[in-house]
């Protein structure tokens, strides 16, 4: 369970190329659909109208929930990276659009745009997780978030103890923040109401009702 990590044209870093959602290891495949069907159980309790999802990668989930819900509004932004753009053209629906940023750059949308924003394993990537959450909040104003990060030092625990990335203690290439399930609902708590926490192994999984 190698990554290697990922750059868009200015050289922030858009994530790692392991596939968690593809992997044919036994073990991890049963943590990511315990992951996934937590992850579904918050989604479908707002049952959003519209949906602003935050560093969306390839839209795996982002084009899951726009066949799921033909109804529902949803756009999914990232950072500028030709692997990125190119699963996107594979992935579309007539409910879904796509966004390209930069990082840092204010969201382009309004205020209360969306019923829910989610950032799904994004946080720990970005240089200032703050900005981007008050961004989030802003836009789903009088919504809800739905957010997600690997629980530490949980996370890098397992790392090691798998063998990976030893030199760096376990740290993921290109994780930048590091959050124990109280520390992320502090940060979310800031911008409003976290109403449920999950921790499906080894993650912190947050609704916040803002």
């Amino acid at each position: 369970m190698s990554a290697t990590v990922t750059r868009d044209a200015e050289g922030t870093v858009t994530g790692n190329t392991f596939d968690k959602y593809g992997t044919t290891n036994p073990v991890f495949r049963r943590l990511v659909a315990t992951f996934q069907r937590e992850l579904g159980r918050l989604f479908e309790s707002v049952d959003p109208a519209s949906v602003l999802d935050v560093g969306c990668g390839e839209a795996i989930l982002t084009h899951r929930w726009a066949l799921a819900r033909p109804a529902t509004r949803v756009v999914g932004f990232d950072l500028e990276d030709p692997a990125i753009q190119a699963e996107w053209e594979q992935r579309r629906a007539p409910n879904l659009e796509y966004r390209i940023l930069r990082a840092q750059e204010p969201f382009p949308f309004e205020a209360g745009e969306f019923a829910l924003a989610t950032a799904i394993e994004v946080l720990e990537h970005v240089p200032d997780p703050e900005h981007t959450v008050a961004e989030m909040a802003r836009c789903a104003r009088g919504g809800h978030l739905l957010v997600s990060v690997p629980r530490e030092p949980l996370w890098r625990a397992l790392n090691v103890a798998r063998g990976s990335y030893l030199s760096e203690l376990g740290n993921t290439p290109g994780h930048l923040n590091h959050w124990s399930r109280r520390g992320f609902a502090e940060l979310l708590s800031r911008h409003g109401e976290v109403v449920e926490a999950r921790s499906p192994l080894p993650w912190t999984m947050l609704l916040v009702r803002v």
